[in-house]
């Protein structure tokens, strides 16, 4: 590729398979500009270093979540931009930890920001409220992806790991988990968690308190 004919869109595109394929970790701007075909240096005149570089690439991230229309049932919108963003989280395993560990002013990610205080407040939230609902509903989301990416534990497995770890649950000192186990080995229950039920907590206790106003 050209230097000339370099965009900070291309350059973007690339750094994201890289970080999907290797990790963020691996993506450096020597590294970048070897996969496109041009020098270093030239890459420094579309984006702002490796750290403009991330904020472009989470900003790309967020774009492909369902936001939630201003105006329509606030309960449908926060449980579509949950699991809409959760797949995309799953997608992008590296973007989790860097969007909860870093201020990021992209304008996709303003704009879902703006697109969920908007549904809310139309449903009646105060703004403050609109906020407290927008943390609590983040936090879950983030929260589990980042368990669920780095503990990934399959039904078959999780049977497997509660088999093993049965002798060391003694029902004398632990007879729940001893209980548990046992429940998950005979496959009574597969051990892994739900991210609906933990969202439809949420939703559910949000709707019993605006209900109660």
């Amino acid at each position: 590729m050209k230097s000339r004919s370099l965009t900070a869109d291309k350059i973007v595109i690339k750094a994201l398979e890289l970080a999907d394929k290797e990790g963020v970790e691996a993506v450096t701007m020597r590294k970048l500009a070897v996969s496109l075909g041009v020098t270093a240096m030239s890459l420094y005149n579309h984006v702002d270093g490796k750290d403009g570089l991330i904020d472009l690439m989470l900003n790309q991230v967020v774009a492909k979540v369902e936001s939630p229309a201003v105006g329509g049932d606030w309960e449908d919108m926060m449980r579509r931009r949950a699991h809409s963003m959760r797949q995309v989280l799953l997608r992008h395993s590296w973007a989790p930890k860097l969007l909860i560990s870093r201020i990021t002013t992209g304008r996709e990610i303003m704009r879902d920001i703006d697109a969920t205080l908007g549904c809310l407040v139309t449903a009646g939230f105060s703004y403050a409220q609109a906020d407290w609902v927008r943390n609590a509903i983040d936090s879950h989301i983030y929260g589990y992806t980042v368990q669920e990416l780095n503990y990934p534990v399959e039904p078959e497995a999780y049977r497997a790991a509660a088999a093993q770890y049965l002798p060391m649950l003694s029902q004398k000192d632990y007879p729940f988990m001893h209980e548990a186990a046992l429940h998950i080995i005979d496959g009574s229950y597969d051990g892994v968690t739900e991210f609906s039920f933990g969202l439809e907590l949420i939703i559910d206790g949000l709707k019993r308190w605006m209900d109660a106003a």
